[in-house]
């Protein structure tokens, strides 16, 4: 059984895989993120199929990241013997100034010393493994794997290896460089070591001015890079969505049932994704989001506004459950789909707002621009002002359980209050001063109804009076400032009853699911903060030092940590996770001032 998510992910904004960390791709899903598996060990050992190589006891295993790109180096090495695996997947920009990014995975092995032997593993099962998978070698080009039940479903494997052998996993003594390249589409170029060696160039320099592109920090500089490159990766190129997860049911506690499939764009998590990558100056990420929001919103006036959509704007994310797969260390279902689509969910437009003013604030465009997002400003004000008085399923999506969270009245005020501040920056001071009005009446309803005298804090919902960490958020999006003593008070009290072990309970009620067993990461990335800005500095530093700790070996998060062994569970990379870990590791830094060259 494994004990962590020790996997590195690879990608190019159009799909990705995980490669664990003995080099086996486990997870991979073509043509795009939400695309069947091809590979799916991730979800069963035994049927879900995967892409690795075997070798001798004696050789060591070793794994990281070609310093600030998304190549990842897996290297083998005996005493005698040693070859490194060089996975990525092609992104670039061509001399017509598009993307090229294939759905195809390239392996460039380099023999590092002495003639390395090994098998290699192909094993493709195709559609999420519902399929039986034929293979078929053609010529001496290439194998084609292909579904019995739908010879339409298939991909094509390139080598310089020996085919047959790959096939039927014989030994094979590595006496020069090789290449796999794993292809949703049949190549019409050459492909040869030459050709992988072009492409892996390019794909590095891309990762590698993207990321030049960004701040820079003295402290955690690496890690912060590497969160950055991960939000980049969960972005789908084609139509600007940002992906909370690139996985589907992960389980947030082995052997329950919280398993849930993330392959989709949440409007909280997105925004909340594109003001970290704002912050970060990465402007075109931020600018092909809003893209994506005009499309939908306009596409789907008369409609109500969802708090998530597929990766292309689709509206209906059915969810269905594959019986055939064990899941995930044995915990089950395994879902495709996620039925929360149709959840109300009252705190979603403000993030979305919050974005959208930041955006227009620090990067002006165009007065056609402008218009036509000030319609979609106010179709968004008014689905909240015609909203924020009924309860919600808040922004932890509770299946059953509908309240009037504080939380998500928290949010409905952001959004009125962000709608007021793009108004006054176009001057339409009637628009502006009614928000604004409807933002007060919200802020003094929450402050009367959601701070319990007895508890001394803000409580989850009017009507009880469980702790909840969404409200250590109050004072990021200026509800209220962080020295104003409801505010100090409600995050001691939130550390108090939530903090368990070193890391945050979201909550601590029963769900529809029972009593949550795991901590879900952004909630201790989340205290770490609230405890900065109300002044305590050195516990968020200690809390911060040991979050860096649970990382796995690249310093990639999942959704959840489990509380005793601090295991990694839940989807996974997750967004969530990854922005959080910036804005809270920026708080312990200074920004460094990348010296530029200037010509004499």
């Amino acid at each position: 059984m494994r004990n962590n998510l020790d996997y590195g992910i690879i990608g190019n904004c159009r799909t990705a895989a995980l490669v664990s960390k003995k080099g086996s791709i486990d997870w991979l899903c073509l043509p795009d993120f939400d695309s069947p598996s091809i590979f799916a060990r991730l979800l069963d050992d035994e049927r879900g199929g995967s892409f690795h190589f075997e070798v001798s006891d004696d050789y060591v295993v070793t794994q990281n990241y070609h310093g600030h790109t998304n190549i990842l180096l897996t290297r083998f090495e005996s005493p005698e013997h040693g070859f490194i695996v060089f996975d990525y997947m092609p992104r670039y920009r061509t001399e017509e100034l598009r993307y090229y990014m294939p759905p195809e995975i390239h392996r460039y092995i380099r023999v590092i010393k002495g003639r390395p032997e090994v098998r290699v593993v192909y094993d493709p099962q195709i559609n999420y493994a519902r399929e039986a998978t034929c293979h078929e070698v053609v010529g001496k080009s290439y194998i084609k794997s292909y579904s019995e039940e739908n010879s339409e479903n298939k991909v094509y494997l390139y080598t310089s290896m020996d085919m047959e052998k790959v096939l039927n996993r014989e030994a094979v003594v590595l006496n020069d460089h090789q290449f796999f390249l794993l292809s949703y589409n049949q190549k019409l170029v050459t492909i040869d070591i030459h050709r992988m060696l072009l492409e892996y160039e390019r794909t590095k320099v891309y990762w590698l001015n993207f990321a030049n592109r960004s701040r820079h920090y003295l402290n955690y500089n690496d890690m912060i890079q590497r969160s950055l490159l991960v939000l980049k990766l969960l972005s789908y190129q084609d139509s600007g969505a940002m992906l909370a997860a690139v996985t589907t049911s992960l389980p947030e506690t082995i052997g329950e049932t919280r398993n849930w499939d993330y392959r989709y764009c949440w409007l909280r998590d997105a925004s909340m994704s594109i003001d970290t990558l704002l912050f970060m100056k990465q402007k075109t990420a931020a600018e092909r989001f809003i893209g994506f929001v005009k499309r939908i919103l306009k596409s789907s006036r008369d409609e109500p506004i969802q708090i998530m959509y597929g990766i292309r704007g689709e509206r209906d994310l059915i969810e269905e459950v594959l019986p055939h797969l064990s899941g995930y260390s044995n915990s089950h279902p395994v879902r495709i789909g996620n039925a929360a689509y149709f959840q109300v969910q009252n705190d979603s437009i403000g993030y979305l707002l919050d974005v959208i003013y930041k955006y227009y604030l620090y990067f002006p465009g165009t007065l056609d621009e402008v218009e036509e997002i000030w319609e979609i400003i106010k179709n968004l004000v008014r689905a909240v002002l015609a909203s924020w008085r009924k309860p919600d399923r808040s922004i932890w999506e509770y299946r059953t359980m509908e309240k009037h969270f504080v939380f998500s009245k928290v949010m409905s005020w952001v959004a009125l209050d962000r709608a007021s501040l793009i108004a006054e920056l176009l001057q339409r001071d009637y628009y502006a001063e009614q928000w604004r009005r409807e933002a007060d009446i919200i802020k003094a309803e929450v402050h009367e109804k959601g701070w319990n005298e007895e508890m001394q804090c803000f409580t989850q919902a009017y009507d009880n009076t469980d702790y909840d960490s969404s409200l250590l958020l109050m004072q990021f999006y200026d509800f209220i400032e962080p020295e104003e003593e409801r505010y100090v008070k409600t995050v001691k009290a939130i550390r108090e009853n939530l903090y368990h072990e070193g890391l945050m309970y979201r909550y601590k009620a029963a769900d529809d699911f029972g009593v949550p067993g795991s901590s879900f990461t952004i909630c201790t990335f989340w205290l770490i903060e609230a405890l900065y800005v109300i002044g305590e500095r050195d516990e968020a530093k200690d809390i911060f030092e040991k979050m860096i700790s649970y990382s796995n070996h690249l310093g990639l998060y999942s959704e959840d940590l489990d509380f005793k062994t601090k295991r990694q569970l839940g989807n996974f990379p997750q967004a969530y996770s990854h922005l959080a870990f910036i804005n809270t590791a920026v708080l312990f830094s200074e920004e460094k001032q990348l010296s530029k060259f200037i010509r004499p």
